[in-house]
């Protein structure tokens, strides 16, 4: 081979290790000054009475729930930047000699870079001037158009059937598109619409990892909402954390362990004695949907080591009436759609020391689901599989003024589809051996307009895999 001619492999791998290279030299340039990607931050600038900026200045930033401490010093300009941190109530103690000691509060938000500017009085560091933070803050260090949901929003508001995407919709010009009008691969997965736009481009990130479906769109897996610590919505100016989406997307930071032991148990059960719809007739749809689970966190080591640990079990029969028409109206049933799904998020965090840290979370969903396929009245029911593990490892560090975030995941999204007709149960199939397709359309394919749809379901068998390395 002649030094003028590189093979296309070759060519690709030099361009790759080049653009590394070129990612890692420049990468702490861009995180400087902001939040970077599952994490929050705190900035501000120290000055005097007279509005001089006090370089030198003693910066220490504490976690309320973890103990955890960065110590910082201001530079030339009076500034300061705590570097990633978790979402969560911080103290800030700022100091100089000369000065009384300020200390005040400051929340950080997912995503989000909170200011705390201090004016320092004079006096001695031995007194410390409590300043109350304001309750609503102003982000003035970022231009995205977001919005973030916290841990006590998620708990606290009714969401129907516990979907982790669900409270989205609180934000303005945000809805939730179900997976379905995607692909049939995606029954029981959920995707959002951000300002009247299709939701297949948005991107979905865990802890700083994707988790979206690049085949059809939506996510590859659902998290338990008892998981979650925050979640953000970026709707316009977004940054480079947020990778490649037109639309917008959704930045969830799972929760983690603390000094104090905490741990829920719930239960919810709906059935149709509590209120449904009646079929043409007055006949009532027997339905029911139960979920329980529970989480329980602490520390191994305190202000070190910490576990979170969730699960959640759902369990759902809806039975869909399919009304026949023409001569085959006798033959009009309620088929059976019983959704399974269980789901589980574990979390280890560890302080390596002065805000460096590092986190190992292991997820894992599985889901089924039997619908019927199609656009008329269809006794064609399929079986939709879905089984998803993920491990996703994290560091978070600063070296001198700049703000390093390094992630991995590895992720198996397995789906499979096979033929529904004889699993169905709760609700009666009628002729689950006989194809038949009256009235248009392909015979395999229930179309509108279609009399009677029964027999086996065309799109089964079939598996989608999906492998993720990032």
């Amino acid at each position: 081979m002649s030094p003028d001619h590189v093979s296309p492999t070759r060519l690709a791998m030099r361009f790759s290790v080049f653009a590394l290279v070129i990612g890692l030299l420049l990468s702490p340039i861009f995180l400087f000054g902001q939040a970077t990607v599952g994490t929050g931050s705190i900035v501000g600038t120290v000055t005097d009475q007279s509005g001089a900026v006090v370089s030198g200045a003693k910066v220490t930033i504490a976690n309320a729930a973890t103990g955890q401490t960065v110590d910082l010093t201001t530079n030339s300009a009076g500034a300061f930047n705590s570097g990633a941190l978790i979402p969560g109530s911080y103290k800030v103690q700022i100091s100089s000699k000369g000065f009384s000691t300020l200390s005040t509060t400051s929340t950080v938000l997912v995503g989000n870079t909170s200011t705390v500017n201090a004016k320092l009085q004079l006096g001695q560091e031995s007194q410390t001037v409590e300043v109350q933070a304001a309750e609503i803050a102003v982000n003035t260090e970022q231009a995205t158009v977001q919005g973030v949901l916290n841990a006590q929003q998620i708990e606290n508001l009714p969401v129907n059937g516990r979907n982790f995407l669900d409270l989205a919709q609180l934000e303005p010009g945000v809805q939730i598109q179900e997976g379905s009008t995607f692909d049939p691969t995606k029954n029981g997965f959920s995707s959002i619409s951000f300002g009247g736009r299709f939701g297949r481009t948005a991107r979905v990130e865990v802890d700083g990892v994707d988790v979206s479906d690049e085949t059809v769109g939506t996510t590859t897996q659902n998290i338990p909402a008892s998981a979650i610590q925050e979640f953000q919505l970026s709707q316009s100016s977004l940054d480079m954390s947020t990778e490649l989406t037109s639309s917008g997307s959704v930045n969830v930071v799972t929760r983690s362990g603390t000094n104090q032991v905490h741990g829920q148990l719930f239960g919810n059960y709906r059935n149709s004695a509590v209120g449904t719809a009646a079929l043409p007739g007055g006949s009532k749809v027997p339905w029911f949907r139960e979920q329980f689970g529970g989480n329980f966190g602490g520390a191994i080591i305190k202000d070190k080591l910490f576990y979170f640990v969730d699960a959640e079990r759902n369990r759902q029969d809806l039975p869909n009436p399919v009304l026949f028409q023409g001569p085959f109206v006798a033959a009009s049933a309620n088929v059976g759609e019983p959704f399974r799904e269980i789901m589980t998020t574990n979390r280890l965090d560890y302080q390596i020391g002065n805000g460096a840290k590092a986190f190992y979370r292991f997820s894992y969903d599985q889901n089924s689901d039997i619908r019927p396929f199609g656009s008329g009245p269809s006794a064609q029911p399929f079986k939709n599989r879905n089984n998803t593990g993920s491990h996703a490892i994290g560091l978070d560090f600063n070296t001198g003024a700049f703000t390093h975030a390094v992630r991995f995941e590895y992720l198996k999204f397995r789906n499979g589809i096979v033929d529904g007709a004889s699993e169905v149960t709760g609700a009666a199939n009628p002729l689950p051996n006989v194809a038949i397709n009256i009235g248009g359309g392909a015979l395999f394919d229930c179309q509108p307009g279609s009399l009677f749809c029964s027999g086996p379901n065309f799109l089964a068998p079939q598996q989608t895999y999906q492998s993720n390395h990032q």
